[in-house]
C-alpha cells in the first residue's frame, strides 16, 4: 500500500533517536526525547490552501526538522509514518 498526501501535506518517516549521549552514557527508551528529524517518504501536490498558493519546498528524501508534536501518526504494513503539513516543517537538514 502506498500513502499519497493531499494539498501540502508530507509523509514523513522519524529517523531512530540516540541510544548513547556523547560522552557515551547509554540512555534507556524512557530517557530519549521524540526524535524531531525526519525523511521525507511522499509529498503532496501542493497547489490553493485556504486560498493562498503553496508551492511545495521539500522533496522526498529530504531530512527535515519537525516541530516536536506536530502530525498525526499513522501505521501502515508495519511501518509507522507522520503525515503532516508542509508548515510544520522547520528546516531541512543538511
Amino acid at each position: 500500500m502506498n500513502i499519497k498526501p493531499l494539498a501540502d501535506r508530507v509523509v514523513i518517516k522519524m529517523l531512530e533517536a540516540e541510544e548513547t549521549t556523547k560522552g557515551g552514557i547509554i540512555l534507556t527508551a524512557k530517557s530519549q526525547e521524540k526524535p524531531q528529524v525526519a525523511e521525507v517518504v511522499a509529498v503532496g501536490p501542493g497547489g490553493v490552501v485556504d486560498g493562498k498558493e503553496i508551492k511545495m519546498e521539500v522533496a522526498v528524501g529530504d531530512k527535515v526538522l519537525i516541530s516536536k508534536y506536530a502530525g498525526t501518526e499513522v501505521k501502515v504494513e508495519d511501518q509507522e509514518y507522520t503525515i503532516l503539513r508542509q508548515s510544520d516543517i522547520l528546516a531541512k537538514v543538511e
